[in-house]
């Protein structure tokens, strides 16, 4: 099947929705797929050095205004298009009249749900998008149950979807700490020390204002522990140097910022609790890397988290600092052979999780949209 993935919208900086687009366009070619890689018209070597078996189409414009109306009024009509069988957006919008069979994927509806959590210029911009792919796209791809329940409630009308939930590399995130102390010497990081450890963009919806305020309950009787937050500024930042300033802990947090992906794996398997307490996801893939990597995970109840992880996670609801701090306290509370078994338990409940069938279900979509 000749597939064009859209991968313009992928920053230089992989994060979340991002590493599913790498994941797909690495894979999608080892399943025989004949597959063009829509790119920025500045951005074609990183995605060469990505993946070595596809074609790469430098169509897009790079300035994001620009990208947004060439994809809705030129890109579907562009040679690219009429020359595949199936054209994927994997990034909630989608060209408009495309030439070819256009499949959608619907990460989360949180901008309908929660529209307080993202910017006010970009809930109006994705509403309208989102509406528009549901309903002309000839299928979607939604990566959790979660999120597909929410789109039947939300737009009831809508074309076919395929759930196909995310995958991780049980090989790269593992419980193997080997190497990991020369890793964590070369960026300047303590290895004796124990840290609650977060994952993610830092935004108002990660619950990261929740996890400050857990971390300052727990500082009142652990002088020793420290936690360590990773990721990329998101949008109001200034809300949250604000709490981490006032933070009676603030001398034992660290900021990594965006870490290099070789110390990801590193630093969710090192840590004593791994702490994700987001309101709202589509997927949540950092916690499926943690368990992999056969960490302690606290995260949100009442959220696709909760459903990825199962009882292989402990869960707080969201936005309750006193709960946040009481699960944390349960975690670093518990003895090494309790550990070891909750280790088998994340690592099993990850595996179910496969970069393999995530690539599957995308084909069956391709088939439908085809159909």
């Amino acid at each position: 099947m000749k597939v064009a993935l859209d991968v313009s919208a992928v920053p230089v900086r992989v994060a979340g929705a991002g590493r599913y687009v790498v994941e797909l366009a690495r894979r999608l070619p080892l399943r025989d797929q004949d597959v063009t890689l829509v790119t920025r018209r500045d951005d074609a070597e990183r995605w060469r050095a990505l993946t070595t078996t596809t074609s790469i189409a430098t169509l897009v414009p790079s300035r994001r205004a620009e990208r947004l109306l060439y994809e809705a009024w030129r890109l579907g009509r562009s040679d690219v298009a009429r020359d595949v069988d199936v054209w994927h957006s994997p990034h909630y919008t989608m060209p408009h009249r495309c030439a070819a069979p256009t499949i959608v994927t619907i990460h989360d509806m949180t901008m309908f749900t929660n529209p307080e959590w993202h910017e006010r210029s970009k809930v109006a911009f994705f509403r309208r998008a989102i509406s528009y792919s549901a309903t002309h796209a000839n299928a979607l791809i939604c990566v959790s149950e979660f999120t597909a329940r929410q789109l039947d409630t939300i737009i009831p009308r809508h074309a076919p979807i395929v759930v196909a939930p995310l995958g991780v590399d049980l090989t790269t995130f593992s419980p193997d700490a080997s190497g990991d102390e020369d890793l964590f010497l070369r960026h300047g990081l303590p290895f004796d020390v124990p840290y609650v450890f977060f994952l993610g963009t830092v935004e108002p919806r990660k619950g990261l204002d929740v996890l400050l305020e857990a971390f300052a309950q727990l500082s009142r009787d652990d002088n020793v522990t420290e936690l360590w937050i990773a990721g990329q500024a998101g949008w109001a930042m200034k809300g949250f140097d604000q709490a981490l300033a006032r933070n009676p802990g603030t001398a034992r947090i660290r900021r990594l910022g965006f870490v290099d992906e070789a110390l990801v794996a590193p630093l969710l398997r090192r840590a004593s609790v791994v702490a994700y307490p987001s309101r709202g996801e589509g997927f949540g893939l950092p916690v499926l890397e943690a368990l992999a990597c056969g960490a302690l995970v606290v995260t949100t109840s009442d959220t696709v988290m909760a459903e990825t992880g199962a009882d292989a996670v402990l869960l707080a609801p969201p936005g309750n600092a006193d709960a946040l701090a009481q699960q944390l306290d349960v975690a670093l509370g518990l003895d090494q052979a309790q550990r070891a078994q909750h280790s088998l338990v994340a690592r099993e409940r990850a595996s179910a999780f496969t970069w393999d069938e995530m690539v599957s279900r995308h084909l069956s979509a391709y088939e439908t949209a085809k159909g």
